[in-house]
């Protein structure tokens, strides 16, 4: 089976240090907690290893926290996946490749929509609760979303996230838009 694209190395290099450093352990300590082999560790700390996915599990509990906080980059505001990207990780022991599209935070709400869009008229909607998130992955069509200030156009299998607090649009460029919305809410 042909390897699959790089892992997203420089975020993960950078969530083990991060979160080695919050907890206060040694790169031994955490191999060993984990595991692994402290020159594995090392490699994965300087962006050059080769993780897969039970290895960042296994760091993930090491040091108590959720997979996606070693794989998801920071943001704010606006974030578009667009459809073959995103921090993709293989598994040792299987034909299966995850890829984090956003990862939940604790305590907050979230439902999920599908929702059909025809071109014409775009929906353009107030500002929600204060805090809330939008997700929307585009399943068929185009898509025209996101912050009234700055829209983004999304094909199939394109996600993007931007504040629901602000005021926002939806505009189908194509017939049989279709995608899944998931709303967050503190």
């Amino acid at each position: 089976m042909p390897p699959e694209p790089a892992a997203p190395l420089a975020t993960i290099a950078a969530a083990l240090r991060r979160e080695r450093e919050r907890v206060g352990i040694s790169l031994t300590e955490l191999a060993r907690r984990a595991g692994i082999a402290e020159s594995t560790l090392s490699q994965l700390e300087s962006g050059t290893g080769n993780p897969s996915v039970e290895t960042l599990w296994a760091l993930g509990v090491a040091l108590g926290v959720p997979f996606s906080r070693l794989v998801e980059p920071t943001d704010d505001g606006v974030r578009v996946v667009r459809a073959g990207d995103g921090p993709r990780v293989r598994s040792e022991r299987a034909d299966f490749t995850g890829t984090l599209i956003s990862a939940g935070e604790a305590h907050l709400r979230r439902d999920v929509y599908l929702i059909e869009l025809e071109p014409g008229a775009i929906r353009a909607a107030d500002g929600h609760t204060p805090r809330s998130v939008e997700h929307v992955v585009l399943a068929a069509g185009r898509l025209r979303v996101g912050p009234e200030t700055a829209p983004v156009e999304l094909n199939p299998g394109d996600y993007a996230t931007f504040p629901g607090d602000a005021p926002h649009r939806y505009e189908a460029l194509t017939p049989g838009t279709f995608a899944v919305l998931i709303m967050e809410h503190p």
